[in-house]
């Protein structure tokens, strides 16, 4: 071979191994540059892990069909759970109120069907104890190796919630005071001061008439009494003073009823407990919810006349306790009924015996039932009666 030749294949050769050293290089470079990348995501996967299990608050990543895929243990607690296997794998909804569930259907058609990036509002929760609880839902939609999950944020809200109940309650007590004074207490006081002065003139020469008006005057003793007693139980209602169990509403009704009977008796009118066959509980505060039973019963049998007919019936419906007071009585105008559980309701009027109202009771009753997360309605008709439903 010409020593020409021998140099244009050594060039050739000398090209080739520099072409093959500098990918080399190349290579160790991207290698260098993509293990910098692993690493980067390790660390980044390491924090995002270290936050999302440490986080005070309840954190979870679901999937499209609401299955939480991953839960923190913050948001296991808060379920009342002990275990990451009672949270993860089931659906969010197997935790949802039945009243909004809703919510979470709302939710994974904005992430999923609209791909709106981010989600939130206010929702109720259900604890594997069976008690409830709020909280503020915070949602955004993002991609994880070509799937899109939900990553969502639990703040539990029942505190505030509760808070804000209490001062509200808090003002409306305070107001109503005000009216009380301004209003209702001054009417029985001027009967008081106007009776008593009569009574003086007559003290040395008695008049037939003294009797009646002693009465008179207990009378507006009573009813300021009773609207003073009232106020004060209305002022104390407070969700955080509860003091819930769980109990038997059967054996709860019929010693409720007890002392009932004698002034149905008393009236003329029959009062009847219907029990279902099966015991059924619920989770509330006995001493406060006798308040409720005692309102709606003394309603019932203030304005049914005599001969007529008043039943209490017990009954589970869609998984709930329901309570129904129902009687036959004068019944409640249809222009009145929207404003029955007003305070100092427009609708309140004396009974058929002439026994009085201070306007508070159905407002207080309405009050001790939210308390207890319960709902309740009436349904009623003129001269035939009315039907007050509980659900709890």
């Amino acid at each position: 071979m010409s020593s020409p030749t021998i140099s244009r294949s050594l060039k050739a050769e000398n090209q080739l191994l520099r072409a093959q050293i500098q990918q080399l290089q190349t290579d160790r470079a991207a290698g260098a540059e993509a293990k910098e990348r692993a690493d980067a995501d390790a660390q980044s996967q390491v924090r995002f892990r270290t936050l999302f299990e440490h986080s005070p608050l309840g954190q979870k990543i679901i999937n499209p069909d609401l299955t939480i895929r991953q839960a923190n243990a913050a948001l296991v607690a808060m379920l009342g759970c002990t275990r990451r296997e009672q949270v993860e794998g089931r659906r969010i909804l197997d935790f949802a109120h039945p009243h909004y569930r809703a919510d979470w259907h709302d939710l994974q058609e904005r992430l999923w069907k609209h791909h709106i990036p981010v989600f939130s509002f206010d929702t109720c929760l259900v604890r594997t104890d069976g008690t409830s609880f709020w909280c503020q839902v915070h949602s955004m939609l993002f991609c994880d190796e070509g799937e899109e999950l939900g990553y969502t944020t639990l703040i539990d809200t029942t505190e505030h919630r509760e808070l804000e109940a209490s001062l509200k309650r808090l003002y409306d007590a305070q107001e109503t005071i005000l009216h009380l004074v301004a209003h209702d207490l001054k009417t029985p006081i001027a009967h008081i001061q106007m009776l008593t002065e009569l009574l003086r003139r007559d003290v040395g020469n008695p008049e037939p008439e003294t009797p009646k008006l002693l009465a008179l005057i207990e009378q507006a003793c009573a009813e300021a009494n009773a609207l003073v007693k009232d106020v004060l139980y209305l002022g104390a209602l407070d969700a955080t003073q509860l003091k819930k169990e769980s109990t038997n509403l059967n054996a709860f009704l019929e010693a409720q009823l007890t002392v009932h009977h004698l002034t149905a008796q008393a009236k003329g009118l029959a009062l009847a407990l219907e029990l279902p066959p099966q015991m059924i509980t619920a989770h509330l505060d006995p001493n406060k919810f006798s308040r409720v039973v005692a309102n709606l019963l003394s309603n019932a049998l203030k304005f049914t006349p005599r001969g007529g007919r008043v039943v209490v019936r017990l009954e589970a419906h869609a998984g709930r306790a329901r309570l129904t007071v129902q009687d036959t009585g004068v019944g409640i105008a249809a222009e009145l009924q929207t404003h029955i559980f007003d305070k100092f309701s427009a609708a309140a009027r004396a009974g058929l015996h002439g026994e009085a109202t201070t306007g508070l009771g159905l407002f207080i009753t309405q009050q001790i039932v939210r308390l207890h997360g319960g709902t309740i309605g009436l349904t009623s008709r003129e001269h035939e009666g009315t039907t007050f439903v509980i659900n709890l």
